[in-house]
């Protein structure tokens, strides 16, 4: 019986395979680790009794559940200049008090926030920035407050 000698194809193809794989990896990895942009004029916000309009040019966001934390206590635990945007996935709406602003809105608008954000465990923080009108930019990466 006669063997086939070893092909240049079957190099190249095997190369070119490893290549689109880790190239795939790649480009994921920088897409999942870019700054995510958040539009509060496409998307509704409550405070205590009004609709929420941003007027900060920079805000920290605390996600957190009123079912298991108090923003208060969280927000001690914040060392921030900025006014905090405390957004309760539980979704009471309390009165604002010193610099925390407490929202909260539909629970399709928070999946889209949560998705968006990349966020997987509460309480956590990040910041926000202004871009543009009521288009803010994430502006630090996402920490989770112990």
């Amino acid at each position: 019986m006669k063997r086939k000698r070893f092909s240049i194809a079957t190099v190249f193809a095997s190369f070119f395979g490893a290549l689109m794989v880790a190239g795939a990896f790649a480009y994921y990895n920088y897409k999942f680790s870019q700054y995510k942009f958040f539009d509060f004029g496409t998307h509704t916000f409550y405070t205590y009794r009004d609709i929420f309009t941003p007027e900060a040019e920079k805000y920290t966001v605390l996600v957190y559940s009123s079912n298991m934390q108090k923003s208060k206590d969280i927000s001690r635990k914040l060392v921030k200049k900025n006014p905090i945007l405390a957004i309760d996935l539980y979704q009471k709406r309390f009165k604002g008090e010193d610099s925390i602003i407490p929202i909260t809105s539909g629970m399709n608008t928070l999946l889209q926030l949560i998705q968006r954000f990349n966020i997987y465990e509460i309480p956590c923080a990040f910041e926000i920035k202004r871009v543009r009108g009521t288009r803010y930019k994430q502006n630090s990466r996402i920490e989770v407050i112990e």
